[in-house]
């Protein structure tokens, strides 16, 4: 199994208001189609993270570095779950001066996405108009990032 990243453009990605250290958004939206990613593109049923996000130990990471936790499902400082538009986060930032300056960037707009890992359990293939779509169905989460670069 390969562990994969994959990125979205939103502007969901926002920092809490002034009484507590942290973000919410989307690391991952539904139904829409990616960018090209190299021959092929890719879609994500809702309902692919459910399993995962019950059962899984899943971590909140600056740029998917382990170095940066900045929340963990499992100790309750991450809040993941499924809504109409793709998964959604709540993540409670730690007090320590890494996630303060990223909140500050988040602030700002310099950091305005997020990406999330995982590994694939189950996907779809399908042909579209010669573009070949992969449709993700069940993935298992390993972290969710606000990132640099997507």
């Amino acid at each position: 199994m390969l562990l994969e990243r994959r990125t979205f453009n939103l502007s969901e990605l926002r920092a809490k208001s002034a009484n507590g250290m942290g973000i919410s958004g989307h690391a991952a939206v539904f139904n829409q189609l990616s960018d090209d990613l190299g021959g092929w593109k890719e879609t994500i049923r809702p309902g692919a993270f459910a399993n995962s996000i019950n059962t899984d130990d899943i971590r909140a990471l600056w740029n998917h570095d382990a170095n940066f936790v900045l929340g963990r499902n499992k100790a309750g400082t991450l809040t993941l779950s499924e809504d109409a538009v793709g998964l959604a986060i709540d993540n409670n930032f730690p007090d320590t001066s890494y996630a303060r300056d990223l909140l500050k960037v988040i602030e700002r707009g310099d950091v305005s996405q997020m990406s999330f890992g995982f590994i694939t359990l189950r996907d779809d293939y399908r042909l579209d108009g010669g573009m070949v779509i992969r449709e993700l169905i069940e993935a298992q989460l390993f972290d969710v990032s606000p990132v640099t670069y997507p």
